[in-house]
């Protein structure tokens, strides 16, 4: 099928097909500042309504993180590996944790960033010689771009300035998903940068 660029491609669904659709997807991320409270992030489309929100797994000794779906279903369990210097991440399918769930993992390129670099390694990508997307950008500014392992962007992400931003101290982005991929994908790598910037601080 015709995708970005005139390219002859499938769809870009590391979730699931279902959260690919045809035409740009524009949401917005509302992150609190209280790290201990369930719906600290929540995510919602053009017209306000809750797309997916996030709320921690009780009794993991892990600190895993959920992703549910406005009817509360659970999308992707979110898990950090322990003691490890890249601070890469497990993504897993619906509520699960176990090896044959796995969709994707991620790490920071290098030891030492000032700029956002997180490669993310499809679970089929067993030997991780290559990323199969990127996450590029600067996170003081929020502002990011994903690319696909043609280095095509595939999504960009920008802050919005609130005045509820500014009072309560909530992060807004701004999220431009391309057409055809997956925009659940897409708000999972957000999650993780968060989760990351929150550790080094």
């Amino acid at each position: 099928m015709e995708t970005r660029h005139g390219k002859m491609n499938c769809l870009t669904a590391v979730i699931s097909p279902q959260f690919c659709v045809p035409g740009n997807v524009h949401l917005t991320t509302v992150r609190k500042p209280t790290a201990f409270t369930n719906g600290k992030f929540k995510v919602t489309d053009g017209k306000g309504n809750c797309v997916f929100y996030v709320k921690e797994k009780m009794l993991s000794i892990h600190g895993r993180l959920l992703l549910l779906d406005s009817g509360s279903n659970p999308i992707v369990t979110f898990k950090k590996k322990i003691l490890s210097a890249h601070r890469r991440w497990q993504v897993f399918r619906g509520d699960s944790s176990d090896y044959v769930d796995l969709l994707f993992t991620t790490k920071n390129s290098s030891l030492v960033q000032f700029k956002i670099e997180l490669d993310v390694f499809l679970a089929s990508n067993e030997g991780n010689s290559s990323w199969d997307f990127k996450v590029v950008g600067n996170w003081v500014e929020r502002s990011c771009i994903v690319y696909d392992k043609d280095s095509t962007p595939v999504a960009q992400i920008q802050k919005k300035r609130t005045f509820g931003g500014i009072v309560l101290g909530k992060d807004t982005l701004n999220v431009t998903v391309y057409s055809q991929v997956d925009y659940a994908f897409i708000v999972a790598l957000i999650l993780i940068l968060y989760e990351i910037k929150q550790d080094t601080d």
